[in-house]
């Protein structure tokens, strides 16, 4: 699966060869605010605590525009953090949206897609957790953006469709059995983008 996903990655992001002048190739970063399965119940908790779930993501893109319309497809590698009762949750994976957008007014746009998802990595504070349901997800992106010449700045809000949780043994000793971790992204992004 992991193979196919980069193949994938590779033959979108050869895409940018035959692109629009306008179109391009960029890189990006920035921050995300996660809950791993329930992003709005979180939000009391992160007006005390901002710093609780945010994570990183650092990526490349292709953007293929025609008219007002316009494909990008990403590459985008995410670092997350999710607090629950106290205890860290930590997710790495690989992103790849495969977004279309539409230019609104000026440097306003508008952009809607799925996005697919290959975990890498999770850890619950210091326990590594092998056994994900599904290490390749699907999601789905919508947010709106402003370009001002090469550089970009976005706000999306993605949602995973299905889901997926993590299962290990707690070690804390005052609770017995297994225990579960919802692993669905639920999380806003905040991008800066660079058209290469």
């Amino acid at each position: 699966m992991k193979k196919t996903l980069l193949l994938a990655a590779m033959v979108l992001f050869g895409l940018s060869a035959t692109a629009q002048s306008e179109s391009g190739f960029g890189i990006k970063g920035g921050l995300n605010y996660n809950a791993n399965g329930d992003y709005f119940e979180s939000a009391g908790d992160a007006a005390r605590n901002p710093d609780r779930n945010i994570g990183y993501h650092l990526g490349i893109f292709v953007k293929i525009r025609i008219s007002r319309i316009y494909f990008r497809p990403e590459l985008v590698y995410t670092k997350t953090k999710s607090d629950y009762d106290g205890s860290d949750f930590d997710m790495s994976k690989l992103d790849v949206p495969l977004l279309v957008g539409v230019k609104v007014i000026g440097p306003l746009h508008l952009f809607a897609g799925p996005s697919f998802q290959y975990i890498l990595n999770t850890e619950f504070d210091g326990i590594t957790i092998d056994d994900i349901n599904n290490d390749f997800t699907v999601g789905l992106n919508i947010g709106a953006g402003v370009n001002l010449g090469k550089l970009g700045i976005d706000l999306r809000y993605e949602r995973g469709f299905s889901d997926n949780e993590a299962n290990f043994i707690n070690t804390n000793i005052t609770t017995v059995g297994p225990s579960r971790i919802d692993t669905r992204p639920d999380q806003l992004i905040l991008s800066l983008s660079l058209k290469i």
